[in-house]
């Protein structure tokens, strides 16, 4: 018996084409929560970008790929990235220059802005952050880095940055989070707050950023729109977010 149901946002919830929550996934997570399901967020977002989420009061909120979980006022866990790893990014700015956004609890802030940065925000309206001197973040407590940069470049940045890990759902970025935070960490801890088995647990996503959340639950869904590599792991593949995608597969498992 499924009992608690974990979703991303960003072509999971949300659509691509009108960033808005389908109405048929509106009432779906409406039925759930009726039902007794536990329903949760597990997103890139931070907890700045959540407004998409008003009409619908979520069981708890895995946030920046699982680097910042909570309930209402309540941090289940939080995770940040060490001042060593954030100066070595810095340092790697100033030879190899490339966008990139520094998260922290309430806000994001760009070193620089350009073209592809605002092609991010066309998609998801929620990377409209202005862009400034960014040398003071090994001050603060940063918990996810959006860089800006191609696979190759990726592997090379990582390299430098030992405590930390990148995921990406999109060719034009990568999420950089420190380790040990990762949706899949956040489930488990959501889990152990509310005393649900890992064997009861569901997952929808369309993202590279979840796979591992989605290999990590017991019942996991891909979105047609998702990336091939989502859809090969997933144990069901839905119909497309415009589709009634979640609504399907609720109904496919006989949930709803």
């Amino acid at each position: 018996m499924i009992k608690a149901i974990f979703f991303d946002i960003d072509g999971t919830l949300v659509s691509f084409k009108n960033h808005q929550i389908p109405a048929s996934t509106i009432e779906s997570l409406k039925k759930l929560k009726e039902k007794g399901i536990k329903i949760f967020v597990a997103t890139g977002r931070g907890k700045d970008g959540l407004d998409i989420l008003d009409e619908i009061e979520f069981d708890g909120y895995i946030t920046l790929n699982g680097q910042y979980c909570y309930v209402d006022n309540q941090i289940i866990y939080e995770n940040t990235i060490k001042r060593d790893d954030l100066q070595k990014l810095l340092n790697y700015l100033e030879d190899h220059p490339f966008p990139c956004g520094f998260t922290e609890e309430h806000n994001k802030y760009f070193n620089l802005r350009d073209a592809r940065v605002d092609e991010i925000h066309r998609i998801t309206l929620n990377d409209d952050h202005p862009a400034g001197d960014c040398s003071d973040v090994v001050n603060k407590k940063i918990y996810q880095c959006m860089c800006f940069i191609d696979e190759r470049e990726e592997q090379k940045l990582m390299q430098i940055m030992p405590n930390c890990i990148s995921a990406r759902w999109h060719p034009l970025f990568c999420d950089v989070s420190p380790k040990g935070g990762t949706k899949q960490n956040g489930i488990d801890k959501f889990l152990d707050f509310y005393h649900i088995d890992r064997n009861e647990t569901m997952a929808f996503g369309d993202g590279g950023n979840d796979i591992e959340m989605l290999q990590h639950v017991a019942l996991s869904v891909a979105m047609e729109n998702g990336n091939d590599k989502v859809k090969e792991i997933a144990d069901y593949v839905t119909a497309d977010v415009d589709e009634d995608g979640i609504l399907k597969a609720l109904q496919y498992f006989s949930i709803l």
